[in-house]
This record gives C-alpha cells, sequence and structure tokens, in this order.
C-alpha cells in the first residue's frame, strides 16, 4: 500500500500525472481509508483537468476528514479553476482556520484577484509563513506569491528577488536541465521528421478535421486562444490532453526510427479520437491546448494530416519571464534558471522553424501575441477561419464563457483583454541579463 502511494509521488514530481493514477487507485482498493492516497488522487485528477473526478475525490476525503488542509485548498484550487472565486476564499480561509499556517492557503489568496497596497496585512502573513521553516517546495509556493504581490503592485526589484528565490527553492526537487539532451532531441526530431517522411498521405491516417491543436511556448497566450476558439458555438476546448506526450512517451523506440507505421498510426488515431469524443461528442472542433504538443507536431500530422494547428509567438524575453515567474512542476526544470530558459527557448526557435518548413502551410497558423492582444477582432476572425468554421461574435466575449481554465492565471484570464503582458519584460530589464540575447530574435 504505501509503495502504491511513494511510487506515485515520484510519478507526480516527473510529471507523469497520467501514470500516477493507477498506482493510486491500488492503494485505495488495499485501504478505502487511506485519506492522504485519496487527496493525492484529487490533486493529480485535478493536474490532468479531470475536475469533477477530483472534486469527488476532495469531497470523500473530508466526509471522513472534515479538517484535512490538503483536501481543503484542493477545493479551492478546483473552485478558482471553475471561476467560483468567493467559493475558493471560502475553502482557502476554512483551512486556515485548521493551520494558519498553510501555505498553500494563504499562497492561493493572492491569485484570486490583483492585489493592492491595501492588502499589507496578506503580505505581513505571507512573509512570517514563507520564513517558518517550511519544506523547500512550501516555502518555493510562499515566495512566488510574494513575488505576484509585489509584481501587482509594481515594485519590481522586490518582486524578481522573490521569483528568484522561490526558483532557487524549486530546483532543490529538480533534476538538473540538461541543455545537451535537448539539443540532441531537437537534433534527431529534425533528422527524422522531414517533409519527404511525413508528406502526402499515410496509410491507417485519420482524414479528420475535428482536431485541433494550439501550441507554443507555456505562458505564450495558448489559454487565451483556447478561450476564444471554446466560445464559438461548434467548438471546445479540452484543455491540455496528456495522450500526446504519453502516446510518443510510450512508443519512443518506434517513433525514433521515424514516423509511425500503418498499425500505430491507426491506433494512435483510434485512441485520440475516443477521447474527443468521450469529452465532447458533438463540437465539430475540439482544441488540445497542450504547448508542448510542439515537440510532436511530426506524429501529429503524419496521424492527423488535416489537423489546424495553430502556433503562437509570444516576444521571447516575455515568455520566458512569465516562465520564471511560474511555480511549474519539478519536471519542467528547464523554467528555473534564466540561462535554461534561454537555451530551451532557442532549441524551441529551432524545432518550429523546422516545422515552418516541413508541414504543409495551409495546415499551420501562426498568432502573434502582441498582434492578438492589439487586434482582439482580427485575429480572433482569423483563427475561426482558420478552423473552417462561420464567424460568431461569441468569440469576442471569451472572457464570459463558462469552462474551466487550467492555469495559474485564471482570473486574470476570465477578464477582457489583458494588455500589461506585453513588453513586460521591461520592467525587469536590469534583472534579467541571460534573457536580454534573446531581445533581437524574432519571436518563434
Amino acid at each position: 500500500m504505501e509503495a502504491h502511494f511513494n511510487l506515485a509521488g515520484v510519478l507526480q514530481s516527473r510529471g507523469r500525472l497520467d501514470e500516477s493514477e493507477l498506482p493510486l487507485r491500488r492503494a485505495l482498493k488495499l485501504k478505502p481509508s487511506y485519506i492522504d492516497a485519496r487527496v493525492s488522487l484529487g490533486m493529480s485528477l485535478r493536474l490532468l483537468g479531470r475536475l469533477q473526478e477530483a472534486r469527488d475525490c476532495y469531497e470523500q476525503a473530508l466526509r471522513a476528514a472534515p479538517r484535512n488542509v490538503q483536501a481543503l485548498v484542493g477545493t479551492g484550487q478546483i473552485e478558482g479553476l471553475e471561476g467560483r472565486f468567493a467559493e475558493a476564499e471560502a475553502a482557502y480561509r476554512r483551512a486556515l482556520e485548521v493551520d494558519p499556517g498553510a501555505a498553500y492557503a494563504w499562497s492561493g489568496l493572492v491569485w484570486l484577484r490583483k492585489m493592492t497596497p491595501a492588502d499589507g496585512a496578506w503580505l505581513k502573513r505571507a512573509e512570517e509563513i514563507a520564513a517558518s521553516g517550511l519544506t523547500p517546495i512550501d516555502e518555493s509556493a510562499m515566495r512566488f506569491a510574494i513575488g505576484k504581490y509585489y509584481d501587482d503592485v509594481g515594485d519590481f526589484a522586490r518582486a524578481f528577488r522573490s521569483y528568484q528565490r522561490a526558483n532557487e527553492l524549486q530546483k532543490l526537487a529538480a533534476e538538473p536541465y540538461d541543455r545537451g539532451a535537448r539539443t540532441r532531441f531537437v537534433d534527431d526530431l529534425i533528422r527524422t521528421y522531414t517533409s519527404e517522411t511525413i508528406g502526402g498521405t499515410r496509410a491507417g491516417a485519420s482524414d479528420s478535421m475535428r482536431p485541433a491543436f494550439v501550441v507554443g511556448m507555456p505562458r505564450s497566450g495558448t489559454t487565451l486562444v483556447a478561450q476564444i476558439i471554446h466560445s464559438h458555438p461548434a467548438a471546445r476546448s479540452a484543455g491540455e490532453l496528456a495522450f500526446w506526450p504519453d502516446a510518443v512517451h510510450k512508443h519512443a523506440a518506434t517513433l525514433q526510427q521515424g514516423p509511425p507505421d500503418e498499425a500505430l498510426t491507426r491506433k494512435l488515431a483510434t485512441g485520440y479520437r475516443s477521447v474527443l469524443a468521450g469529452r465532447f461528442p458533438d463540437p465539430l472542433r475540439v482544441v488540445d491546448k497542450t504547448p508542448f504538443n510542439s515537440d510532436h507536431l511530426g506524429v501529429i500530422h503524419s496521424v492527423f494530416p488535416k489537423a489546424r494547428i495553430i502556433y503562437l509567438r509570444r516576444d521571447p524575453i516575455d515568455a520566458c519571464l512569465s516562465c520564471y515567474f511560474q511555480a511549474f512542476l519539478p519536471s519542467l526544470n528547464f523554467t528555473m534558471d534564466l540561462s535554461d530558459l534561454a537555451h530551451y527557448y532557442q532549441e524551441h526557435r529551432r524545432l518550429m522553424d523546422h516545422w515552418r518548413r516541413v508541414l504543409p502551410p495551409e495546415i499551420l497558423l501562426e498568432v502573434p501575441y502582441a498582434g492578438l492582444i492589439g487586434a482582439q477582432e482580427e485575429w480572433s476572425r482569423r483563427i475561426v477561419d482558420f478552423l473552417g468554421l462561420p464567424w460568431d461574435p461569441r468569440c469576442l466575449e471569451f472572457h464570459r464563457t463558462e469552462r474551466v481554465v487550467r492555469t495559474a492565471s485564471y482570473w486574470q484570464v476570465r477578464q477582457p483583454i489583458y494588455k500589461d503582458s506585453v513588453g513586460r519584460w521591461r520592467n525587469y530589464e536590469k534583472f534579467i541579463g541571460p534573457l536580454l540575447e534573446l531581445r533581437d530574435r524574432t519571436p518563434a
């Protein structure tokens, strides 16, 4: 039982959330009253976007242990993701009644709205909690939240110091980023997936145009585009699906040699169509907004050659800095160091340059983040037209759309277009030397 629970923890730390589900369910089968396993399963399901199942886990845990802080915090996180900010705050406050030093409850409050100087009491208590001898990961959560407070109120020097400390703490739980391995990975993709190897129609490929993909660097605007599309009555966003990263990991030995053969192509097409049908059986288009699918466009195009791909281009420094200011899972270890971020971005750009060369131009639309922010209707119309759908004015009111937002910026993305995010890096220019080498590069 404990072995299953511990295995799940290792898988979670490596970002393999789908795989963590089975050992947790095995632990619960052996001991249905295992509260820690129930809460941990809720966390995995929440991060996978399966929010109702996650909520069920937390509710079961709270029925057995009404004062379980992790279950209360998890409930607050789900309420925030679903746009119920008052309910989210109430859940966090209940957790704080049980444990006034609960880091994730106190830090969770900062993500529900924009902070102001009037929130000085929140800051004072946050600093006290952060200095109270927390584990590195818990202190990291507090430092990210404190950084967000200072950024909100315009004290950028203190904000950067807080984010820097948060990332130093994050590194303690992560494997070092291997720049050489990333470069070799991109080299292999470029060598394997050429216009010759993925051109034409492959045996077993699906001619469906129902799947669509939104890709890019993390924090590049994929959530915004997915919201715009989701606001169309004939389209839905499935959030971030683990299907393609998991499939590529599972079939790595085969896919490293070339595009999938007929049997694997057919298997992947059937499997993905089933995933989409299980979530949204009716819409004409279903969007997968997993940013890292940019690594897998060769496989995706081999399986769904007619699927549309939308690529978000954001200013490289803004994109990298936004990653640095975000608490990711330890598996995203490149986000914890500015020099590593600069390297990752350069490799990302190199790979996207390759996809531009080898993919048919009619299936790839590049959307400049700054352009979308500055000319929302023009780019929204282009996106909808690219997907083969008639224009609908509801796409301009994306922030009113009822849907789950699986991003730490869930308050922000429920607001109208957020223009302060363009050129944000200039507030931090004197602190971000390793990123400035990207300054003269066209956004990838």
